[in-house]
Formats: C-alpha cells, sequence, structure tokens
C-alpha cells in the first residue's frame, strides 16, 4: 500500500510540472495567411488603377475588347492636344524615336492610342498616322463601352 501512495505523489508531481508554460516549438501561420489574404485583395483592387495614369475622358463604343496576350505600348492625347506615352509626356516629334527604343517587339509591338473625347479628331488621326508610317503595324483605338440605358 506504501507503494501504490508514493506512486500517486510522485505522478501528482509531474502534473504541477506539466502545468508550467513550455516553449511552444510549432509556428501559428494563421496570421500570416489572413495578411496575404488582406495583401492580395489589396491588389487586386488598386491595380487596374495604376494602369495608365493620364487622365482622359474617352469615347464610348458598342465594340468588343481585343484580347492579346501582352502588356501593349499606349500613347495618350489629352483634352489639350498633349502626347503621352504610357506616363510620359512627349513632343510630337519625339513619338515614332522614343516608340522604337522602347518597343520589345519591333515593329510588331501592340499600340493602344487613347483619345480625349474632348480633343480634335484630326489631332488623334495625326498621332496614329504618324505611328503606321513609322511602320509600326499593330495599332488601336481604346474606348469606352456605352451605357445601355
Amino acid at each position: 500500500m506504501g507503494m501504490s501512495t508514493a506512486g500517486a505523489s510522485s505522478g501528482g508531481g509531474r502534473r504541477r510540472r506539466s502545468g508550467r508554460h513550455m516553449p511552444m516549438s510549432e509556428i501559428n501561420v494563421t496570421p500570416f495567411v489572413d495578411v496575404m489574404l488582406v495583401l492580395l485583395i489589396v491588389f487586386m483592387v488598386t491595380a487596374p488603377l495604376l494602369t495608365v495614369g493620364v487622365p482622359i475622358e474617352l469615347p464610348e463604343t458598342q465594340a468588343n475588347p481585343l484580347q492579346g496576350d501582352s502588356e501593349p505600348l499606349s500613347i495618350s492625347v489629352d483634352g489639350e492636344g498633349r502626347i503621352f506615352i504610357q506616363d510620359t509626356e512627349v513632343e510630337f516629334d519625339e513619338l515614332v524615336p522614343r516608340l522604337l527604343a522602347i518597343s520589345d517587339s519591333g515593329y510588331e509591338e501592340r499600340i493602344f492610342v487613347r483619345g480625349d473625347s474632348d480633343v480634335d479628331y484630326g489631332t488623334v488621326m495625326k498621332v496614329m498616322g504618324t505611328i503606321s508610317a513609322a511602320g509600326f503595324t499593330q495599332i488601336g483605338l481604346v474606348t469606352q463601352l456605352e451605357d445601355q440605358q
């Protein structure tokens, strides 16, 4: 009987010892996953807003969007007739040399021309004609879809 009592008291000593906080050897990844999901959502929402930085009013049309694999170069003509390659303003005379320097695919580079709805139609056509005369073949106009009301 004395043995069983001594065994019970030594077992109680272990319980007290295991009640202390032992260092945890596992990593809790739940907060990491939560932060990554929030960042993913933030980037998914903000990425489309960062594509082109020149604010212009695009004309509306009922045409379907073009599908493509790579990111095209964007030429913008704002309401005042200023010309931009992506976000950088360029003079009309510098347009073709800059396009040649920037284009990865040479003359097969896709180029989208975005013209403000307030700009003169002739100005946008002059820009497109100059790009086409330089030898670029993949040129397109960018518009917004019309609201069907």
